[in-house]
């Protein structure tokens, strides 16, 4: 899952015209590199820890093949990728890796095909059976299309959108922090968007439940995949009244800080033993939303 890329280097082409053609996904089996999950989500690692991803040549001497692989889709030599449950395979592998293990350690293509394949796996694990009728779902264009074998109605992948957001009175930041976070951690705020909200209307809503402060405006700056299991993750920044924090039960603590403070806690990254605030990790958009704030900041202190 790499960290918010306005270029989008690296990334698979998802070859969507393909999922139609089971001819030409056989065809691109062989050679194709299999990410196996085992049933928890973990990659299957090799014993330095990196992807293990064999062919479907290798993979096909064990039950699976495309009929049960996700296909993910073409890297830029035009070699295939597909996603398989591990338990559907004979081999066997070093290790096992979680996905947010893996976002933090490995480059950033492989982690971005991992977090593909672990939120299609997430969904077609959890859409088994048809939400309407409860018949069997049967799966096709590559493993993104489920039918209903009862009433026949087509249930395809979802992601659940969500706002995260850097709320800012102009001179401080509002972090906030979660029970069961680790000690003394913040992060900018965050909340799922709810039926008939506009992206905005969310940001004021989950701003004000949160923490009371209110937002008089907000621009969007990026957004980052968060297959934990299936969200999106949309990144603003807002502009908000100097209002003082006040939590609920969604929140520990919530507090302004400044900017000597962020870069305090920016350079206690990776120092176990220090006791002061920590920030969200450099890969989540929550980190890379402060950083861009703290930007911000310096450049208009600058002129």
């Amino acid at each position: 899952m790499p960290a918010v890329d306005p270029a989008c280097h690296g990334v698979l082409d998802r070859a969507d015209a393909l999922r139609g053609e089971p001819e030409a996904l056989a065809a691109l089996w062989p050679k194709a590199r299999v990410v196996l999950l085992d049933d928890d989500g973990q990659a299957l690692v090799d014993a330095d820890g990196a992807l293990f991803a064999p062919t479907g040549a290798q993979v096909s001497e064990g039950p699976g093949g495309t009929g049960a692989a996700i296909f993910l889709g073409r890297d830029g030599d035009g070699c295939g990728w597909f996603a398989l449950d591990a338990a559907l395979t004979a081999l066997q592998a070093p290790g096992r890796i979680d996905l947010r293990s893996a976002a933090g350690q490995w480059p950033a293509f492989d982690a971005g095909v991992f977090a593909q394949a672990r939120a299609l796996q997430h969904w077609r694990r959890r859409h088994r059976h048809c939400g309407v009728c409860g018949g069997t779902l049967g799966f096709s264009r590559g493993g993104w299309l489920g039918r209903c074998d009862g009433c026949g109605i087509e249930h395809y992948p979802r992601t659940d959108p969500a706002v995260i957001v850097a709320v800012t009175d102009g001179a401080r930041i509002l972090l906030g922090r979660q029970r069961g976070w680790v000690a003394r951690r913040y992060s900018v705020l965050a909340g799922f968007v709810e039926p008939g909200e506009t992206l905005e209307q969310t940001v004021a809503r989950e701003v004000l439940e949160e923490t009371g402060v209110r937002v008089r405006g907000c621009r969007y700056l990026g957004s980052q995949p968060w297959p934990f299991p299936g969200q999106l993750m949309l990144g603003f920044i807002a502009r908000a009244e100097p209002d003082e924090p006040r939590v609920d039960d969604e929140l520990e603590d919530a507090r302004w800080f400044d900017a000597d403070e962020i870069r305090a806690a920016r350079a206690r990254d990776g120092d176990e033993d220090d006791d002061g605030v920590r920030l969200s990790a450099p890969i989540s958009i929550s980190r890379w939303l402060i950083e861009q704030w703290l930007r911000e900041i310096e450049s208009d202190a600058s002129r």
